[in-house]
């Protein structure tokens, strides 16, 4: 549907910046060289106003489905699209409908927008929200990953789903009408509902999956079927970890990459870390004197962060808090009182993290990625939270799915949430992916939504504390009589996958202490 909409945005106002260049720019052709320059200058005037949409946030799916969210979107979209249209102006001469660039730009903005495409938005919205356009949903077993597709969908406004009902074993008198069952009355459920699609989503399938009556909902009536995980995930774009299992992971057609992607994505974050060290050398140069004049202590801040196979390496940033002996807590809400007056605006706009552009130089990072933890949280995540290790498969990158779509996180409950969309970065990762992460880190900056404390890291270190050096370390290798079995087919269990920890105290300490990087291993308990 997104695609679909931006092209057809894009089709009315190149025609009306084509119609408009071309009554009041060019009321004469003079030949085919005028023509090439009314296009160049209507297109120009397209790409501005789509990614002024963009920057709005007026592709969100909830948008588009809202006429009235989109309402109250237009004064964002037309500053937008006036701030753009007019520098476009400046490097383009040929998209100035008038002679001067801001007239120009602002009644062209209004004149689009309160015009076309008003009206599209508006036939759209009606058009989404019809029932033709809804798929109804029969989700078998009332798990927990089937209450929470239940939540999901009922609680957002930008889903084309609506459960027609629950079918399981366990059925609930309470939970009448949307819970049914039993699941050997399948067939007569599926006659009665007659669903769109089927998600399976039982907690255990070894002797409960209805094969037979699967098998003819999907060949004598043609329903689709799918596994409540992966809906979960295309509905929300993060991972239901906690129903994830290691034939998932195996089978799935994900986490794959091609020896030439891993070169072009490397490739691209190193030439845009060199060319943004280059362009930000003079504020480098700012920020350090501010620091300096706002508080003692050192201008940057090092800390020991977890890479690559869980390499550990020095992270850098701008210092944003007073620099403290005492041990701290190291979530976010519990720091505020430390943050310098300086910090704090070097974080609202993210600033404090140009130093790492060294480190995407130095191969610790990339641009894009799951943002690095610091070594003294390893234990505390690897013993908490499913799956924790899959995380450092790839590098981590200066900005990340998580940080875009969930931000950052005050407690071990909210970075379970951010693991959910790491996951998902890691199996769905492609250029694309990453285009629109940057893009979305943009409009967070631009938007000043920063933070106004302290983000996944743990405490600076005190005024004049050395910078430990960083140990070389052994790739992971799977340990000596490690269990790597896991459920292949319909059991009851599920996989935590976690690096092994080590002895208290061998791997994790005070901020900046050394991890020994240790071996893989799959630890297996209840879902």
């Amino acid at each position: 549907m997104v695609p679909i909409l931006a092209l057809l945005e894009g089709g009315f106002i190149l025609a009306a910046a084509g119609g408009a260049l071309l009554v009041l720019g060019r009321p004469e052709l003079a030949g085919w060289h005028d023509l090439a320059e009314v296009l160049a200058g209507a297109g120009t005037l397209a790409l501005s106003c789509l990614l002024a949409f963009c920057y709005a946030g007026v592709y969100d799916r909830r948008v588009i489905r809202s006429f009235e969210a989109f309402l109250g979107s237009v004064p964002r979209v037309i500053a937008a699209a006036v701030f753009l249209m007019f520098l476009a102006a400046q490097l383009v001469p040929a998209a100035r409908v008038l002679d001067d660039p801001i007239e120009s730009s602002v009644l062209f903005a209004i004149a689009v927008i309160f015009g076309p495409i008003l009206l599209l938005r508006a036939v759209v919205s009606r058009v989404v929200r019809s029932r033709r356009f809804v798929q109804r949903l029969l989700i078998v077993g009332a798990s927990p990953l089937g209450w929470r597709l239940v939540h999901e969908i009922e609680s957002r406004l930008d889903y084309r789903y609506a459960v027609a009902a629950i079918a399981d074993d366990t059925a609930d008198p309470a939970d009448a009408p949307i819970v049914t069952g039993p699941l050997d009355r399948l067939d007569e459920i599926v006659d009665g509902i007659s669903p769109d699609m089927i998600v399976l989503a039982l907690a255990d399938w070894r002797g409960r999956l209805p094969v037979r009556e699967l098998l003819k909902a999907r060949v004598y009536r043609g329903i689709p079927i799918e596994e409540g995980v992966e809906v979960y995930e295309r509905l929300t774009g993060k991972l239901a970890i906690e129903a994830l299992t290691p034939s998932h992971l195996i089978f799935s057609e994900g986490f794959r990459q091609s020896r030439l992607t891993q070169v072009v994505r490397r490739s691209v974050s190193v030439l845009i870390a060199t060319v943004g060290l280059v362009a930000t050398a003079p504020l480098f140069a700012l920020i350090a004197l501010a620091i300096t004049l706002d508080s003692p202590g050192p201008v940057l801040f090092a800390q020991r962060r977890l890479g690559l196979h869980g390499r550990p390496f020095v992270l850098m940033k701008f210092r944003t808090m007073h620099p403290t002996s005492a041990p701290r807590s190291e979530w976010e809400q519990d720091n505020r009182d430390r943050l310098t007056r300086v910090g704090r605006w070097l974080r609202r706009f993210w600033l404090d993290e140009l130093p790492q552009l060294v480190n995407i130089l130095r191969g610790d990072m990339d641009l894009v990625g799951p943002r690095p933890h610091p070594v003294s949280n390893a234990n505390l995540f690897i013993r908490s939270v499913p799956y924790y290790s899959l995380r450092m498969a790839v590098r981590p990158g200066l900005t990340g799915w998580a940080q875009v779509r969930n931000g950052y996180a005050n407690n071990l409950n909210e970075e379970t949430e951010k693991m959910r969309y790491d996951l998902y970065y890691i199996k769905h990762r492609s250029m694309w992916l990453d285009l629109l992460i940057l893009f979305e880190t943009v409009r967070v900056m631009l938007g000043a939504r920063g933070r106004d404390a302290v983000e996944e890291h743990a405490i600076e270190p005190r005024h004049g504390g050395p910078v430990p050096a960083t140990p070389a370390a052994a790739p992971l290798t799977p340990a000596a009589g490690a269990n790597t079995a896991g459920r292949t087919g319909g059991g009851g269990t599920g996989a935590w996958l976690g690096y092994q920890p080590a002895a208290d105290g061998e791997a994790v300490g005070a901020a900046g202490e050394a991890m020994r990087p240790s071996s893989f291993e799959v630890f297996v308990g209840p879902e």
